[in-house]
């Protein structure tokens, strides 16, 4: 039973994550929702026969269909109409020539693997960089219709609710989220001794395949705690402001902040993130010519 303390505590982070946004949308942030709901329309129609699907293999385990190209053109198409001058890094079209401080950070359908086997774990992961830092994020689950934002300084929403990472203390009571190597799997051996370890020490590990979700998931309190090598800045761009939003700390395997571009990424609240980079420090490939 809890006391009035415990009681107090868990009274006033229930009032916070039932908070409704105070603040209008920051403009660039609408811009990037209004981008997502639309790829997320596009995502919606094509779900509905995912058999008719033109699927491609851009290399091992990685697929790529004309709904990723369609959603990605869309997004890009509302961005640029609102911001010329920015430039874009996107996963299906790459980086675009420009020396705006601005830089949109695009994922049209993280989870594609899902999605083109009916499983309704993806979405539409839309960031925005300047000067290097993720000032404005977007993660949009279509399937659900569930609208994860942030802007620096703000706080983070699910569904203009204010929404919190969880509050669990010890890792041995965590669930935490994780993603195999899928690209490159030379170092799969090594990534299950990890797998492995980190099984052991919390209460249990998921692997639905979606890493900008999965870090709505942390922010949102539904996860304890994330980790994932070989992945891309697009993954986790947006994911990773949901998270410090939230109250969380994100990082690579090492616990250094400098993470967007260096493939492996842990985030979890602040008590559980620090027990995971123990574990995940001697894995760390940051560093090395891996």
């Amino acid at each position: 039973m809890l006391n009035s303390s415990a009681l107090a505590a868990r009274d006033r982070a229930a009032a916070v994550a039932s908070c409704p946004r105070k603040k209008p949308m920051h403009p660039m942030l609408n811009t990037a929702v209004k981008a997502a709901r639309r790829a997320g329309q596009i995502i919606n129609r094509a779900s509905l026969d995912v058999d008719l699907l033109q699927v491609t293999q851009k290399q091992h385990n990685d697929f790529v269909t004309e709904v990723d190209k369609a959603a990605e053109a869309a997004i890009i198409e509302i961005l640029h109409t609102a911001y010329p001058d920015h430039g874009f890094l996107a996963e299906e079209s790459g980086a675009s020539a420009s020396e705006s401080e601005y830089l949109w950070i695009i994922d049209p359908l993280d989870g594609t693997t899902n999605f083109i086997h009916g499983f309704p774990q993806y979405c539409v992961s839309i960031a925005l960089a300047h000067r290097g830092v993720v000032t404005q994020a977007v993660v949009y689950d279509p399937a659900r219709n569930d609208l994860f934002t942030a802007s620096r300084g703000r706080g983070a929403f699910l569904n203009d609710r204010r929404i919190r990472v969880s509050r669990r203390d010890r890792l041995a009571d965590g669930l935490i989220g994780t993603g195999f190597p899928f690209r490159d799997q030379s170092g799969l051996d090594e990534y299950l001794k990890l797998f492995s370890e980190m099984t052991r020490a919390c209460a249990g590990l998921r692997r639905p395949g979606a890493a900008a979700l999965d870090l709505a998931y942390v922010a949102a309190g539904r996860y304890d705690g994330f980790f994932e090598q070989g992945i891309q800045p697009w993954d986790v761009a947006a994911g990773s402001l949901l998270v410090t939003e939230a109250g969380g700390l994100i990082g690579n395997y090492t616990g250094d902040s400098n993470f967007l571009y260096q493939h492996e990424i842990v985030a979890g609240n602040p008590k559980q993130y620090a027990q995971m980079v123990q574990i995940l420090k001697p894995y760390s490939r940051v560093g090395t010519a891996a």
